[in-house]
């Protein structure tokens, strides 16, 4: 079984768009055949899928470099070349990809980011057919290919569980897991047996089954670094239920309902929005307590708590005693609780990306009645650009913005309802005012 790895840190970088070709037609009898070089094919993207079947980011442990295929070159005879194969980067569900620079989210792939391209590859050039005119009948131009973006970028897993076990480490979460679904995480009376989340479906009848994450022991001063608890602590933020397992029999000389305070301090301060949601008590080891003393632990246990709203459960999960209750507990009350994984907002829309290796010219003119934005700069941010997306849309408009193109037509005296065009694309003019 491969080591659990949540965390990574590469470089992608998508594929080049192969060059426009110069070439001319040759044919015997044919003294001066015209212009018949093909474009270069499309540079491949970077996407990033998700792959049920994943549970950890292993496979990018050692980090490296994932580059998409560069597009071929155009051909004689008008032939185009082939695009570039794309890179496709499978990742567990729920792995966040960040800027590695600055630590903003490009995509959360949960909920229905399933398939997510980040850097586009570059347009292919256009060959020399492309260029004759009434005066220039042979051109020996053609376009070169965009240019290939790389970033570098940080994978961060948080798994997703309908529940999350949370407590000290040695009161018995990995055994209540193992006991209670599908998982089969090692269980052993070690301080820190569980070094990495462990997650199983609970199934309690034909449609009534959530899933459970093992969530590491925790220990006072993990939301600081503690311990590993900090780096497990992220693992609780997509969870909508929390279990907090104690030992109820204080076999190890604890005071449960300390260590309740304890780890609910930690859920506070490490933030996340932790310390809000709705938590059962498993008040686990009760096997060990004589008969008679069991109902004055648990008493003990209901009467340290702030919120009589806080339901404990007294279960041995090595028995099995009472642990059939606490997962229909959990499930009636996952059923009060809103539907839906938590998904973390994009903070850097991928086609900002792509935008930052955008260079170039851009010239704005009137033409007739019609207003014509071209350019270098224009040519390539469109070949990077999904028009066909609102948030595609929405972001070349911001960029026309940002580089001063609404102002250079106003200037030019543009009114609204006036054509734009744009390399084949034609656009109404609407004042943003």
């Amino acid at each position: 079984m491969p080591d659990f790895i949540d965390r990574a840190r590469i470089f992608i970088k998508s594929g080049k768009g192969g060059d426009g070709h110069v070439s001319f037609y040759r044919e015997k009898f044919v003294a001066n055949g015209g212009p018949d070089g093909g474009d270069g094919g499309k540079g491949g993207d970077v996407i990033f899928e998700v792959d049920e079947g994943k549970n950890t980011l292993s496979d990018y442990h050692y980090g490296g470099k994932y580059k998409a295929e560069n597009g071929q070159d155009g051909g004689r005879k008008r032939c185009t070349g082939k695009s570039g194969a794309d890179l496709v980067l499978k990742v567990p569900a729920g792995t966040i990809v960040r800027e590695a620079s600055s630590g903003r989210i490009i995509v959360d792939m949960s909920g229905d980011n399933k398939r997510v391209t980040v850097l586009r590859g570059g347009r292919g050039g256009s060959g020399n057919m492309h260029y004759a005119t009434s005066t220039m009948q042979a051109p020996r131009y053609a376009k070169p290919g965009g240019e290939a973006i790389e970033t570098e970028v940080m994978l961060e897993l948080k798994v997703i569980a309908d529940v999350g076990l949370v407590g000290f480490p040695n009161v018995g979460k990995s055994t209540l897991l193992c006991s209670s679904s599908n998982a089969k995480p090692k269980v052993a009376n070690y301080h820190f047996t569980t070094l990495n989340p462990h997650l199983g479906v609970v199934s309690l009848g034909i449609d009534e089954s959530f899933v459970m994450a093992d969530i590491p022991g925790l220990i006072e001063g993990a939301s600081e670094g503690a311990g590993l608890g900090k780096e497990f602590l992220r693992h609780i933020e997509r969870t909508r239920l929390l279990i907090h397992v104690v030992d109820a029999s204080g076999s190890e000389g604890r005071d449960p309902a300390e260590d309740i305070r304890i780890i609910n301090r930690e859920l506070e301060s490490y933030g996340a929005g932790l310390e809000k949601l709705k938590q059962i008590i498993a008040a686990n080891k009760i096997d060990l307590l004589p008969e008679e003393e069991r109902a004055e632990a648990v008493n003990k246990i209901k009467a340290s708590l702030n919120s009589n709203q806080i339901p404990v459960y007294p279960i041995s999960a090595a028995t099995s005693e009472g642990v059939k209750d606490l997962l229909w507990a959990a499930y009636n009350e996952l059923k009060e609780l809103p539907q839906g994984d938590v998904t973390f907002d994009s903070e850097i829309d991928p086609d900002e990306l792509n935008a930052r290796s955008v260079q170039g010219e851009i010239e704005i003119y009137k033409d007739g009645s019609e207003y014509v934005v071209e350019g270098s700069k224009i040519e390539r941010m469109l070949g990077y650009t999904n028009l066909e997306s609102e948030k595609g849309f929405v972001f070349f408009q911001n960029f026309l913005r940002d580089n001063g193109v609404y102002d250079e037509l106003e200037r030019l005296g543009i009114n609204e309802g006036d054509t734009v065009r744009l390399y084949g694309h034609s656009f109404e003019y609407f004042s943003e005012q």
